[in-house]
């Protein structure tokens, strides 16, 4: 799948705020209010089960932030988009820095060792903590490496699909 066609989750709707059809929405763009100005918004809330909404209005509220969206006016409508998952299409989002990356973009590379041995592909990452890792699956096998570049990736190559690593391919 090429960049233009993915798409990459943004936000979660938590909650309800009020009685006009507000919601509460939990933002994972930095600054978290950045989420408003990617637009349309799709809402998943189960494989298959989409909806695309543009005009999404939005504002801090204490600790988290509120959005109402067009058209949601009452609790009731609300309430059925508790839970739902906000993806945008990912040429919307700013290009990444030197040597960043966004994970979408890093999904489906083709990963081999600094030897040529071919370990699988990058089926998702997800962080630590400490820092972030990426999950290699071949079919067979599920190899977790440390996204740490210079000591485990070595080389990351988006146009070539290919990510090189140093590691064991024993391990």
């Amino acid at each position: 799948m090429t960049a233009a066609g993915r798409r990459v989750l943004v936000g979660r709707i938590v909650g309800l705020y009020g009685v006009q059809g507000s919601v509460k929405i939990e933002s994972w763009t930095e600054p978290r209010t950045r989420i408003f100005t990617y637009q349309p918004w799709l809402l998943t809330s189960a494989p298959g089960v989409e909806m695309e909404v543009a005009g999404v209005k939005g504002r801090p509220q204490g600790k988290g932030l509120i959005a109402q969206l067009p058209g949601v006016d009452d609790r009731d409508a609300a309430a059925a988009l508790v839970g739902q998952d906000i993806y945008v299409a990912r040429e919307l989002l700013p290009p990444p820095g030197k040597d960043e990356y966004y994970w979408v973009d890093l999904e489906g590379l083709e990963v081999v060792t600094t030897e040529g041995v071919v370990l699988g592909r990058v089926s998702h990452l997800f962080a630590t903590g400490a820092n972030d890792v990426v999950v290699v699956k071949d079919g067979t096998r599920e190899r977790l490496i440390p996204f740490i570049q210079g000591s485990y990736v070595r080389s990351v190559d988006l146009s070539g699909g290919r990510m090189v690593v140093d590691w064991d391919p024993e391990f």
